[in-house]
C-alpha cells in the first residue's frame, strides 16, 4: 500500500499519517475515515504523496485525491465524470468533463456503502481503461 519513493525518505502512508495527525481536528478525522473506507473498498490500493503534500489513492491509475481546506475536505475523483453515482455523492466540480469531487463540510458524513461502491467503480474503470490501452498497443 505504500509508495516507497516519497519525499523525506518516508513512505507515502507515513506522510499521510503525519498529515492526518497534524490536522488535529474534524478534517483529519474525516480524511482518516475516508482513507479507511478507500482501503476497505480497494484492498490493493496504492497510497501516494503528490503535488506538494496531497494524499493520492491509485490502482491502475488515480482513483482519488484527498485534500483538506479550512472549511472542507475534498475528495477528487480523477475520472469521476465517467462513473455512475446513483447516491449522488458528487457535489463539486460537476461542470468538468473528467473530474468530479465530494466536498465534506464539518459535521457532514458520507454514506459509507455508497462511497465504497464509488471507489470500486473507479477501480473497475481504471482496470478497463488499462486493458483497452493494452489491446490497442498490440
Amino acid at each position: 500500500m505504500n509508495k516507497a519513493n516519497s519525499p523525506e525518505g518516508h513512505s507515502a502512508s507515513e506522510l499521510i499519517d503525519k498529515k492526518l495527525t497534524e490536522l488535529g481536528d474534524w478534517r483529519g478525522e474525516t480524511l482518516s475515515r475516508m482513507r479507511r473506507l478507500i482501503k476497505e473498498a480497494a484492498p490493493e490500493v496504492v497510497e501516494e504523496w503528490k503535488w506538494m503534500g496531497t494524499p493520492v489513492w491509485s490502482q491502475d491509475g488515480i482513483i482519488c485525491t484527498g485534500e483538506s481546506y479550512k472549511a472542507k475536505v475534498k475528495l477528487t475523483f480523477a475520472k469521476g465524470a465517467s462513473l455512475k453515482d446513483p447516491a449522488r455523492l458528487f457535489n463539486s466540480s460537476l461542470d468538468g468533463n473528467v473530474r468530479r469531487a465530494i466536498d465534506i463540510n464539518e459535521g457532514e458524513e458520507v454514506d459509507a456503502d455508497a462511497f465504497k461502491e464509488l471507489i470500486r467503480a473507479a477501480v473497475e474503470f481504471n482496470a478497463s481503461a488499462k486493458k483497452t490501452k493494452s489491446a490497442r498497443a498490440k
